[in-house]
């Protein structure tokens, strides 16, 4: 092959994250509510016959499906699916940071105004109940932090002769900040509290 090929080939190429046609895409909406002339953000309680998270806070939200053509129409389709709401009563949706998870997923956040949203009905199937919580709490609450550490594990046959230092060889291990708000009662933490914050930041004009 000629350097002129290479070159060419190179520059045609669009950069994306390094593996990213394998890390699952998924999609959630941080809904906005107004209840009393007060701005609330709405949460979901996962159901406990869903496979994964049972019982959990969270966003509406889910996987991008093959008929999705952009993250935020599945973002917006999930929503409605899970909350029961017209698409038309979900205004303004705009993203934020997206995030890159240590296991693997890519998240697509989005903000949204839902309007009229007594109107709901909620997917039984996947949603146990609804919930909101006043934006000025985390405006004025600083999430507890934790750490989980994450530590590397090679398989049994991996080739330890190949790389130098061989069964000593000096991994690298990660800490991850774990958020959690508590707000009467109910634990809203892991990749949801960390969109909060980072929204929270936005709000706040630190990001």
């Amino acid at each position: 092959m000629e350097i002129k090929t290479i070159i060419q080939k190179v520059k045609n190429h669009s950069p994306q994250i390094l593996g990213s046609k394998r890390i699952s895409k998924f999609s959630v909406l941080l809904p906005l509510v107004e209840i009393n002339e007060e701005v609330h953000i709405l949460f979901e309680i996962r159901s406990q016959n869903l496979r994964r998270q049972p019982g959990e806070i969270c966003f509406p939200g889910g996987k991008m499906d093959k008929e999705d053509q952009t993250t935020m129409m599945t973002a917006i389709r999930e929503t409605t699916e899970e909350l029961g709401i017209s698409e038309k009563n979900i205004t303004q949706v705009y993203p934020i940071d997206y995030l890159v998870s240590p296991f693997g997923l890519i998240i697509f956040p989005y903000v949204a105004h839902l309007t009229d949203f007594n109107s709901m009905t909620i997917n039984p199937e996947e949603v146990e109940g609804i919930f909101t919580v006043p934006l000025s709490y985390f405006m004025n609450k600083e999430p507890e932090i934790f750490h989980i550490n994450l530590e590397v594990k090679p398989e049994t046959n991996f080739p330890f002769e190949l790389i130098p230092g061989g069964e000593e060889y000096n991994w690298r291990t990660k800490k991850i900040d774990e958020n959690f708000y508590i707000y009467e009662g109910k634990a809203i933490w892991g990749l949801t509290a960390q969109i909060i914050k980072h929204f929270v930041e936005i709000m706040r004009g630190d990001s």
